[in-house]
């Protein structure tokens, strides 16, 4: 377990030693908000100091709120990525955990959500980290790798509309919000303000993604996500949809799990072999 970076530490950069086979290792990462907000970031890296393509892996929130939130690692498939020679990142972004400050992906009244503003406020946050990272020595400029689950695979959709130089490729696992209205699966805050706001990601984007969702997610029920990536796609948006059957108790964990990993692996490696 790496330890908390104490107060009098927090400037941007690494945070003590690597630790462990994948040199996982704390980092702090500027926001571009003017706050100087740093976000708690997770590294690891492959052996050697020779430059490697990124990865930035992005959290979803908490059903029990965004304070809650634990520092995100993702262990088993930031394991994967970097046995396939990526430098992995994982922020925690603005308004969550331990990088706290303002939640800037609310997105106001359930009945009324403006899904739109929350993914493109996530979607700072990753542009944010992918400019800090990319000047680091040990990070090449481009074949960057952007990749979400949930609330993160929703701000992953959104970066994808602003269409960023040097990356080649996107992943979606389970994205979307609103989700587990008033605690309770399978009901949903706007789902039709979901769909729209694919829509809108897709107007601008031509980033090739991947979408992949399970029958059992209990946040984003197949005909849900179905919709959303027709949405993505009918606007312009290039997308690539995997429903897949139904992962353990609620497939909406599929990615973040030790079990998921060989599950999903091979969709995104023949995804990623022909977006290089």
């Amino acid at each position: 377990m790496l330890a908390v970076v104490p107060a009098a530490a927090q400037s941007p950069g690494p945070q003590g030693r690597e630790q462990g086979e994948y040199r996982e290792q704390r980092w702090l990462v500027p926001t571009d908000d003017g706050s100087a907000r740093l976000m708690r970031t997770v590294v690891y890296r492959p052996t050697g100091d020779a430059p490697r393509p990124l990865v930035v892996i992005n959290h979803g929130a908490p059903t029990s709120g965004p304070a809650t939130a634990p520092q995100p690692r993702f262990s088993s498939a930031s394991a994967w990525f970097v046995a396939r020679g990526y430098v992995v990142v994982v922020p925690q972004r603005r308004g969550y955990g331990e990088t706290g400050g303002r939640q800037n992906e609310a997105y106001g009244a359930c009945d009324n959500a403006d899904f739109t503003t929350a993914g493109r406020e996530g979607a700072r946050d990753i542009a944010a980290v992918v400019s800090y990272m990319r000047r680091q020595p040990f990070v090449r400029p481009n074949g960057t790798i952007i990749v979400g689950q949930s609330a993160g695979g929703w701000a992953t959709i959104a970066y994808a509309s602003r269409n960023p130089a040097g990356v080649p490729a996107m992943v979606n696992f389970a994205g979307g919000r609103g989700g587990w209205r008033h605690n309770i699966p399978n009901y949903n805050c706007s789902p039709e303000r979901l769909v729209q706001s694919a829509g809108e990601f897709g107007r601008t984007a031509r980033v090739p993604t991947l979408w992949i969702y399970t029958v059992n997610d209990t946040f984003f029920a197949p005909d849900l996500s179905r919709r959303m990536a027709r949405a993505y796609g009918e606007t312009g948006g290039v997308v690539q949809f995997e429903l897949l059957p139904a992962f353990g108790k609620d497939g909406h964990g599929l990615f973040s799990a030790a079990d998921g990993v060989p599950i999903w692996s091979r969709y995104v490696q023949a995804f990623l072999e022909r977006h290089r």
